[in-house]
């Protein structure tokens, strides 16, 4: 879910279901029992953030003492492998807006668990456009779309296409931006799951719908960075700057 709009990928037995006539913070149930105690938030602005100094260096030191959990290794192994065999339909997709391949590919992980039948915006079916935030993409052409035709539009949309700074903070900046930085706010000051679920550096906490945190709920994804560290210790990709701080990167 990116926590400004969209649900946190496709965990489908965790749909929700709001119980009317409470306020924040109340209880949420989802369709599969879970109960989560939450509250209501106004988020910052997708794009309010910028990648400075200070914040490039967050990154790189998150990276450094980033660990995977050993229980989770081979789940994420696992997916880095499903990942690598989808390898030229990513860097398809990404080659003509300048986006790499390995983004595309965390992306359509996190938001659509990979499958190919969801928009990479936020994992709705491709049989209409979106339904959940960004609302109705793509604009142009008519539904069912093609995953090349959404992926397109969610770049563009997104501001991958533009983006130029594919170092490592630069890289990890614009995933969490694509997700949004509701967790950088002062009541919450998490880091973010989209990025570190499954290592060191997550424990709980997750928006859990739009614009509704929970402070008990556990994302069951793992993060976009997580999946890149092992990318890049697999030396299956080469990112600027991993290499020394953590990380290798492929000849």
């Amino acid at each position: 879910m990116r926590i400004r709009t969209r649900r946190d990928g496709r965990e489908a037995s965790d749909i929700l279901v709001l119980r009317r006539g409470r306020s924040a913070p109340s209880t949420i149930a989802s369709a599969s029992g879970r109960r989560w105690e939450s509250t209501a938030v106004s988020l910052p602005d997708v794009h309010e953030m910028n990648l400075t100094s200070a914040v490039s260096q967050e990154y790189a030191d998150f990276w450094s003492s980033c660990v995977v959990r050993p229980q989770r290794l081979a789940q994420v192994d696992g997916i880095v492998d499903s990942i690598v065999k989808k390898k030229a339909r990513y860097r398809a997709a990404g080659k003509p807006h300048g986006v790499p391949w390995h983004v595309v590919a965390v992306i359509h992980m996190l938001e659509g668990s990979g499958s190919f039948s969801t928009h990479l915006h936020n994992g709705d079916p491709l049989t209409a456009r979106t339904v959940h935030e960004p609302k109705g993409r793509p604009r142009a052409g008519k539904p069912p779309f093609s995953w090349e035709q959404s992926a397109s539009d969610a770049l563009v949309y997104d501001g991958l296409s533009r983006w130029t700074n594919w170092s490592l903070p630069g890289t990890l900046f614009v995933l969490e931006r694509f997700n949004g930085f509701g967790y950088r706010k002062k009541t919450i000051d998490i880091p973010s799951p989209y990025l570190w679920s499954f290592s060191n550096h997550y424990t709980k906490g997750k928006f859990i719908q739009d614009k509704v945190f929970s402070p008990t709920a556990v994302s069951r994804q793992c993060g976009a960075a997580v999946l890149l560290k092992r990318m890049v210790s697999r030396r299956l990709v080469r990112i600027t700057g991993a290499a020394g701080v953590g990380g290798s990167s492929s000849p």
